[in-house]
């Protein structure tokens, strides 16, 4: 169901930050987080909506993949709380809150380059009992199990058209397919959320659609999505809700389209000068002016 459709879960939610959604999977309080002088992460509260894509954009520098890296627990918060379900994660470490149903993946991909492409995607699984040094003696105690994650694994690579590189050195792959991979691996733990850190990015145009198709498969699926773009075309064509940061802070949340024609969004990419002259009407004409940007630092 497309975000315009006025039938969609979100259509009645209104467009402003921090507001309540019907039903969140994730919430966010109070998270804040600072380097030096500069605070990169001010967030009062957000709720994201279950299976859906919720797209996350910004200038470059605006602190969305900082936020990510708080949420999946490689940095440390200052300060606030975040929950799937009711379960706090904050002060987690980062298997402990992939254990808890939230992956993430890199705008730098992290392939183990000298292991193939299937042995990449057997070390996504979680709790695998032969990994523990009581267990690894007496193979009848995980047999079972390894099988299970083999296939899960041969099922992957076949979705995401990677079993012709199967044996191949995960180096070896292009970055679209490092892309892939990555999402495959992330996948092998059954995840409820996935956090994707510009996936389109550093990809061959030939590959970008097929990246999109996988990220909107996830949520056909089930699964709650929640990205970040610079490309603003991405981002209108197969997002439900958009959430904008600029300095570290949410200035506007909504459908696609009310949150591409805010003016504190056109503001925050363009400068006040532009914003005061854009109209809603120009909001979509500005999209390429958005994926200029350079990819955010990772801190």
């Amino acid at each position: 169901m497309h975000a315009d459709d006025p039938n969609h879960p979100m259509a009645a939610v209104s467009p402003e930050p921090g507001i309540a959604k019907p039903d969140p999977i994730l919430t966010v309080d109070a998270v804040s987080r600072s380097f030096g002088g500069l605070k990169a992460v001010d967030v009062d509260h957000l709720e994201v909506q279950r299976g859906l894509i919720t797209s996350m954009i910004g200038p470059n520098g605006a602190g969305k993949t900082t936020f990510f890296n708080l949420l999946t627990g490689f940095d440390d918060a200052d300060s606030g709380t975040w929950s799937i379900d009711g379960t706090r994660l904050d002060g987690k470490p980062p298997h402990v809150v992939a254990r808890s149903g939230v992956v993430r993946t890199f705008q730098l991909t992290k392939a183990l380059a000298k292991m193939s492409v299937f042995d990449n995607l057997m070390l996504g699984a979680a709790g695998q009992q032969g990994e523990r040094l009581t267990h690894a003696l007496f193979p009848f105690l995980w047999r079972k199990q390894e099988a299970e994650v083999k296939e899960r694994a041969e099922e992957l690579l076949d979705r995401f058209k990677l079993g012709h590189m199967r044996d191949e050195y995960a180096g070896t792959l292009s970055g679209g397919q490092r892309k892939l991979l990555e999402m495959a691996r992330a996948l092998m733990v059954r995840p409820e959320i996935i956090l994707l850190d510009e996936p389109m990015a550093g990809v061959n145009p030939a590959l970008v659609q097929s990246l999109l198709g996988h990220v909107t498969a996830l949520r056909d699926e089930g699964l709650t999505v929640i990205f970040i773009e610079h490309d603003m075309d991405v981002v209108m064509g197969i997002s439900d809700w958009v959430v904008c940061l600029a300095q570290g802070s949410i200035i506007s949340e909504g459908l696609p389209r009310a949150v591409g024609s805010d003016p504190k969004v056109i503001d925050a990419y363009l400068g006040t000068h532009l914003a005061e002259e854009a109209t809603p009407a120009d909001a979509p004409d500005l999209a390429p002016e958005s994926t200029a940007h350079p990819e955010e630092p990772t801190s």
